[in-house]
């Protein structure tokens, strides 16, 4: 019901504090109450007061992530924070999509995360994520009205992958076409810096001479 999906939503509020506070935040893992919201970041429940559950519950994970802290990277790591981001990735709604990709630009701006996501020997992680963002550039692509925030999230996890060695050269074969032939140059102009990512990636692909 709507409303027994709001008190709980509430209480996620509160918990949201709890992970964005750099005093609370070590407990909050140590604890580990992240692990108590992953049934909500996983339900299959498309009905708008779960949509809400999901939502509220990525906003948890989003504070937890976005002080970049090593530690929560991790943590996170160590769970299944990856494949339930990819599915609502691919499945949720624009809000939730955001979040989620939000959540994992941050875990790849963190070095251990990045290695984690690239490592050459563990090839299907990459490949796993990069499908999943090459899903999102192509269906903003064929959006009337694509989502600008969504947009930034999924360039900037592209213009990490950059960093690492490995990652970098599969991109210049698997980097989405509308990426590179100005599809989003019209949305772009209203975010220099996501702008200026997309062209930094592109001239990190390029073959070097």
């Amino acid at each position: 019901k709507t409303s027994d999906s709001n008190r709980v939503c509430n209480a996620l509020a509160l918990l949201q504090c709890v992970a964005s506070h750099q005093e609370t935040r070590p407990l909050f893992i140590k604890a580990y109450i992240p692990l108590y919201l992953y049934p909500f970041l996983g339900t299959v429940n498309e009905t708008k007061p779960f949509e809400y559950l999901r939502l509220t519950s990525l906003g948890v994970i989003g504070a937890l992530v976005k002080p970049e802290d090593p530690d929560v990277i991790r943590f996170l790591l160590a769970t299944e924070i990856i494949p339930l981001s990819l599915k609502i990735m691919e499945r949720g709604r624009e809000l939730s999509q955001a979040v989620a990709t939000f959540i994992l630009q941050k875990i790849l701006l963190d070095d251990y995360g990045l290695n984690f996501i690239c490592d050459p020997e563990r090839g299907t992680r990459f490949k796993a994520v990069n499908s999943v963002l090459s899903n999102v550039v192509n269906v903003l692509a064929q959006a009337e009205n694509p989502s600008l925030r969504l947009l930034k999230h999924t360039i900037r996890c592209y213009h990490r992958f950059c960093d690492h060695p490995a990652a970098r050269s599969m991109l210049s074969s698997c980097l989405p076409q509308p990426l590179r032939d100005g599809t989003f140059n019209h949305i772009l102009q209203d975010d220099p810096g996501a702008e200026t990512w997309l062209r930094q990636l592109l001239s990190s692909i390029q073959p070097r001479r």
